[in-house]
């Protein structure tokens, strides 16, 4: 066996052709000259082939149920790409035969058949998480249901006036008949007059109050008696900055309120202790205006600088009021 081998090995070298290929093994040869390396050719038969079978026509019966799943998914995403073209060509025709009406022309349609093109069909869900929506506060209604026909009357308005001079209030007390004066009380003095029947607050700085007057004429003419008696007395007053800072007025709706649901419903504006106080008090937001409302039915305004608030403020709350009336 072995002689054959070395037979076999030694007809082998003898072969060989090394001297048309003498550069490779010669060792005088630089290693960054250029070698001359023929190409391989490969015969036709060893060239890779193409593969012309489609997708479909393969053998997928080794895949798992949830890859035939993803596939089928896939093919039902593809749809609405066929159903949109549809749509598009009606579109076009209807523009084409000029068919668009009065009503086609509309927001509606026009929203629909754009939500029918640019939305999907897709089985995703949303990539985003929707905030979740809190329940809206109520809002007093600032346009009312319907006309109350109860016209709140003013039982009191508060002024100031500015009488801009220095005042003794010891002297006033005693020379004026209707003054009280009580400095370990009240630092002011109190005096009253019976046309109109008002009170007034007189400070020593000069300032003064006067509150009870029925309406706004009233109020200024108390003002300016109260100014006339300090100038009797010897002092330099004057009537200046006369303003109306508060305004009262009270009515009846004629009918019981159910104070525990108003107050559950309107939490926000809205605050009533029964224990502490029989009325519950409504601070409403526009015009800014303070309600107290009794179960018998009576309202009292309270917080306004014109008449006008008034009557705004209780045609915007009697509908709510007649939301919450008892049955009788």
């Amino acid at each position: 066996m072995e002689p054959s081998l070395e037979s076999y090995f030694d007809q082998s070298i003898a072969n060989d052709d090394l001297s048309s290929d003498s550069q490779i093994y010669n060792s005088m040869i630089p290693y960054d000259s250029d070698l001359k390396i023929d190409e391989p050719c490969y015969p036709p038969l060893c060239q890779p082939k193409e593969s012309t079978t489609e997708l479909t026509s393969a053998d997928l019966s080794f895949l798992s149920d949830d890859q035939e799943d993803n596939d089928e998914d896939e093919n039902t995403s593809k749809e609405p790409s066929v159903q949109q073209s549809q749509v598009l060509s009606e579109i076009q025709g209807t523009h084409a035969a000029g068919g668009l009406g009065p009503e086609d022309n509309s927001e509606e349609s026009y929203h629909s058949t754009n939500n029918t093109i640019s939305t999907p069909i897709t089985n995703e869900s949303p990539s985003v998480c929707p905030i979740p929506m809190t329940p809206m506060t109520p809002v007093t209604p600032m346009t009312p249901v319907e006309s109350s026909g109860i016209c709140p009357q003013l039982q009191n308005i508060v002024s100031t006036v500015n009488l801009a001079c220095k005042l003794d209030l010891k002297r006033i007390a005693l020379c004026a008949r209707n003054a009280e004066y009580n400095p370990k009380r009240f630092a002011a003095v109190i005096m009253r007059i019976r046309e109109p029947r008002t009170t007034a607050l007189i400070f020593s700085s000069g300032k003064m109050v006067c509150t009870g007057a029925k309406s706004e004429e009233q109020s200024r003419l108390a003002a300016r008696k109260y100014a006339r008696v300090v100038q009797k007395l010897g002092f330099p007053a004057k009537f200046l900055d006369f303003k109306i800072q508060n305004m009262v007025g009270s009515c009846d709706v004629k009918f019981p309120i159910r104070l525990e649901g108003l107050v559950l419903t309107h939490q926000q504006f809205s605050s009533y202790e029964p224990e502490l106080f029989p009325g519950l008090i409504y601070r409403m937001v526009k015009p800014r205006i303070v309600l107290l409302i009794f179960v018998s039915g009576k309202v009292v305004l309270t917080g306004a600088k014109v008449r006008s608030e008034i009557y705004e403020a209780f045609e915007n709350i009697y509908p709510i009021l007649k939301g919450f009336k008892k049955a009788s």
